[in-house]
């Protein structure tokens, strides 16, 4: 460790904290001036010095001008020392529930020759910071069944310690080892140090106070006076963060740099291996996020181990990824969550506030917003997402007035099938057929069906044709062709990904979770999701995954394919043991193009007739 760095920076950091200061000291002058020039010239008529009548009037104007100013500063700075400056979403983990933990951070402080933090919180996210909780609004202890904020280490009844909190990524905890935790968090904790600083928690105080200002302007559901007011106190603060906005930029740069210093002591090859371990933890969070977990929020389930799933995404990415090798022998090590008592707990603590902050789901499980193990992820979520939105979508042709299948009986004229989706995306208009590339030589798909092809076989040619049992529709047989139906074809499919939109958006209307009011949380939480992980999907998106999610659900019914989880790929379908990664461009050939040629000859490879019902729910 370089002291002659650490001072710099510590030096750089206090200099710039004098610098927000001054400036709450120049508005104080400012919001003093009337009064001070009203004591003055109140002092010069009770003296004889300033008599006449315009003393007189600029004693009264400036005597009432004071006051208001006054009462306006008075105003102001309470708004700014009571606002509740934002706190982070976070999950509490008290001393009694990881002692190693706190044991861990304590040891590094000592090192370091900092402070400690006063406690320890998780964050859904690949990511760690020092938060400070000073504030009188975040000081007393938590009500009953708040886990949300943080509770002292030893879980006492006391006033707010000057340390910040120490907030963890819970995704580190589950795929670093502990020497690698304690390699990332050396630069964390040393900020404690430049944090003790008077200067700089004043400085930190007074840009808090100010920022929550500005929120209190924003505030919905007040009087029209009362908004008034706080609209004009928001603007104060407006502007005095303005000000002070580069010098307090500067002043946490410089806290960073002087605890970046000061950690070079601690771990410092290892820290080289862990910011590694960093990006990639944040790669396989995201994908588990966006791809696994996104689509169980959307079904009102929230996997519940979010954190061990990560451990098994970044696994499965050493294994595929030659760039990543080597990264799974560290799994063999002491893992970082074993400094938790019980790992299992926090981990459905972190994973039910990442639905919320990223999906907007409710606070509390319910019957609609339920737990689900990644045991039960392929039958409670995959298969139960791909039969809701292949019965959305036959809800929507029925809607639409488009027959079933040509050609079938009576009795099965009414029930879902592949073969009407097949017929309606692909047989808009009649056309002249035009000779197949290559003849049928199949047999029908009344015999046993042939055996899947591994995920990377080489997909079926666009002018390939196949049979496909009972009486295909004759333009399904032939060559697509022509603009005129490629824009017959546009129109049905944007007609009916526009009706799968409108639907699902009722669905979503109707189903709506209920918000906890603000009070039930440290932060703000009636705009959730604070972090959105994808824009809404677009009508043809839509589309492209209800046919999917209606081919599944045939594969599954007529030859023998079962729903499977991929942890980098989300839903996944398995033929025979074999991920079937080559379905999406044949699908999407049918929903862009009108082509179905792709899609029925991977069908017949794949043992999967359309022609027969699939149970929907």
């Amino acid at each position: 460790m370089t002291g002659i760095g650490v001072e710099a920076g510590a030096q750089a950091a206090r200099s710039r904290a004098l610098a927000v200061l001054r400036i709450r000291s120049r508005a104080l002058a400012v919001a003093l001036l009337p009064a001070a020039v009203a004591v003055v010239l109140l002092a010069g008529g009770s003296t004889g010095h300033l008599v006449g009548g315009v003393w007189d009037a600029a004693r009264l104007v400036m005597s009432v001008l004071g006051v208001i100013v006054l009462l306006a500063a008075g105003v102001i700075a309470l708004v700014v020392a009571r606002a509740r400056p934002a706190v982070s979403p976070t999950v509490a983990i008290a001393e009694e529930a990881a002692p190693d933990l706190y044991r861990m951070v304590r040891d590094l402080a000592d090192r370091l020759d900092v402070p400690a933090p006063s406690a320890i919180a998780l964050t859904p996210d690949c990511d760690s910071w020092l938060e400070d909780r000073t504030h009188p609004a975040h000081g007393p202890p938590p009500q009953e069944g708040r886990d949300d904020e943080i509770a002292g280490a030893g879980g006492s009844h006391r006033r707010v310690p000057a340390a910040p909190v120490l907030v963890i990524g819970s995704p580190f905890l589950w795929w670093m080892r502990v020497g690698e935790l304690r390699a990332v968090l050396a630069p964390v904790v040393a900020g404690t140090g430049p944090s003790a600083h008077p200067d700089i928690a004043a400085a930190r105080r007074f840009v808090r106070g100010l920022d929550a200002a500005v929120a209190v302007g924003s505030t919905p559901g007040r009087c029209p006076l009362t908004r008034v007011l706080c609209a004009g106190v928001a603007s104060v603060a407006r502007l005095m963060l303005r000000g002070c906005r580069e010098h307090a930029a500067l002043m946490e740069r410089g806290v960073a740099a002087a605890a970046a210093e000061r950690a070079q002591a601690v771990d410092y090859g290892l820290r080289i291996v862990a910011q590694e371990q960093v990006g990639l933890a944040y790669a396989g969070w995201d994908r588990l996020l966006t791809r696994v977990a996104l689509p169980a929020w959307r079904m009102g389930r929230w996997p519940s181990r979010l954190d061990a799933g990560v451990v098994a995404a970044l696994t499965e990415l050493s294994r595929r990824d030659r760039l990543a090798e080597g990264f799974a022998s560290r799994l063999g090590e002491r893992p970082a969550c074993d400094l938790l008592e019980e790992p299992g707990t926090i981990d459905e603590a972190a994973s039910l506030l990442a639905a919320r902050l990223f999906h907007g789901g409710p606070a509390e499980t319910g019957p609609d917003w339920a737990p689900v193990d990644w045991q039960e992820y392929p039958e409670e979520v995959v298969d139960r997402k791909w039969r809701l939105d292949a019965a959305r979508l036959h809800r929507v042709l029925d809607a639409q007035g488009v027959t079933h299948t040509p050609g079938t009986t009576a009795p099965d004229s009414h029930v879902p099938t592949l073969a009407r989706v097949l017929t309606h995306l692909s047989a808009s208009r009649h056309t002249v057929p035009e000779p197949p590339s290559t003849p049928q030589t199949g047999p029908a798909l009344d015999a046993s069906p042939p055996a899947a092809t591994p995920s990377n076989a080489p997909a079926a040619a666009d002018g390939e044709t196949a049979p496909q049992g009972s009486q295909p529709a004759p333009d399904d047989e032939s060559v697509t062709g022509g603009a005129g139906r490629h824009t017959a074809v546009e129109g049905e499919a944007e007609t009916l990904a526009a009706a799968l939109t409108a639907e699902l958006a009722r669905e979503e209307a109707g189903a709506s979770h209920p918000r906890s009011t603000p009070e039930a949380t440290p932060w703000d939480d009636t705009a959730l999701p604070l972090f959105p992980l994808q824009p809404p999907r677009t009508a043809r998106e839509l589309l492209t995954d209800h046919v999917t999610a209606m081919v599944c659900c045939a594969a599954i019914d007529t030859a023998g394919a079962t729903p499977g989880l991929d942890w980098l790929d989300g839903p996944s379908l398995l033929i025979n043991g074999e991920r079937a990664a080559d379905l999406i461009p044949r699908v999407l050939s049918l929903v862009e193009d009108g082509d179905p040629a792709p899609l029925r000859a991977w069908l017949v490879k794949s043992g999967i007739r359309p022609e027969k019902p699939v149970r929907l729910v």
